[in-house]
């Protein structure tokens, strides 16, 4: 399974505005710099972010888009599926019936596998990753 664009540039971009949280509106353009993003795409990208509550924007010379939850209530699973949908190993563990489910030896081990991506997205806040970050840095200033 890959994530698309959406999905990772998205989640680039809201990690963007989660540092920024409590600063004030972030520029489009400063985000599409920052990541090598077009701001037409991020445009798209933060119309659906927006449209779920997670973020919002301020018009004007000095406007721009910013949280509009806590850094701490927004999942990394939240953000995927707003701008993925489901996210799913195989198309037939979506199927509420399978033909082949009872004798499918695979189906499991697919479910196990969705099961853990699930609980680590969603159990990972942009807070989690302000905080990685750091780590990240601190390391590497070391």
């Amino acid at each position: 399974m890959i994530l698309s664009t959406k999905g990772r540039y998205g989640l680039k971009a809201i990690f963007e505005l989660s540092l920024n949280y409590g600063s004030g509106p972030v520029s489009l353009k400063k985000i599409a710099d920052e990541y090598n993003i077009s701001e037409s795409y991020l445009e798209q990208l933060f119309a659906k972010l927006k449209k779920n509550g997670y973020i919002d924007t301020v018009r004007g010379p000095h406007g721009g888009y910013y949280l509009a939850i806590k850094p701490e209530e927004i999942t990394v699973g939240m953000v995927l599926r707003t701008l993925e949908g489901e996210i799913t190993t195989s198309e037939c563990i979506n199927k509420e019936v399978c033909s082949r489910e009872s004798v499918c030896a695979t189906r499991v081990i697919l479910e196990k596998i969705e099961k853990s991506i699930s609980d680590v997205i969603d159990n990972i806040t942009l807070a989690d990753m302000q905080e990685e970050q750091k780590n990240i840095l601190t390391e590497e200033n070391k």
